[in-house]
């Protein structure tokens, strides 16, 4: 029995956008490229929809957070919608303040942002948002509370803070398999919620 053939040309470019952006950069602290992680948030998207479109945001997500790349870049290439979402899951910095002292102000708007958005960026959120808690939960079986001290914010609280809040955000996808392992994955490394 063949394989169906699908339109892949969109996700295609944006493949090799996303791999020419990031050439050279390692996942912070992890030793491999870091295309590896908006591959992994490509592939828990692609589990909730087959919308080529959110593929290919799903996979160009921190292209403008982390890269040369601009916004615009993203919609001249891409598109209005897909820049829509990777900007709405781009981090926001704080004019004036650094990394360390805008982290709550940042992920707090971050949370606020993700609650008002459409269900398209919730789906594109929430495969960064599991890869990121899968690494979490991996490392944290591995290294136990010293973990917290690789990241810029170190109290263990912080963090359950900043995934609870974006799990309640992103509850409208709570009928998703993504999203069950979510919050399997924030209970199994902060425990059960009281």
């Amino acid at each position: 029995m063949a394989n169906k053939q699908i339109d892949t040309d969109l996700l295609d470019r944006a493949i090799m956008f996303a791999v020419k952006a990031h050439s050279g950069t390692e996942r912070r602290g992890k030793g491999f490229p870091y295309i590896v992680h908006p591959m992994e948030a490509l592939e828990i998207v692609s589990t909730m929809t087959p919308d080529q479109e959110l593929l290919a945001a799903a996979v160009l997500h921190d292209t403008v957070e982390d890269t040369y790349v601009t916004i615009d870049h993203i919609r001249e290439e891409f598109g209005d919608r897909i820049a829509s979402i990777v900007d709405a899951e781009s981090d926001k910095g704080i004019e004036g303040r650094s990394e360390d002292d805008s982290w709550h102000s940042r992920k707090k708007g971050a949370i606020e942002r993700l609650a008002k958005a459409s269900r398209d960026t919730k789906m594109v959120a929430l495969g960064d948002k599991l890869s990121n808690m899968r690494a979490i939960a991996r490392d944290y079986s591995m290294m136990g509370d010293e973990l917290w001290k690789i990241f810029h914010v170190t109290d263990k609280k912080d963090h359950e803070w900043h995934y609870r809040g974006l799990a309640d955000s992103l509850r409208e996808l709570e009928d998703t398999f993504a999203f069950k392992e979510f919050e399997n994955l924030i209970d199994q490394v902060f425990g059960k919620k009281q």
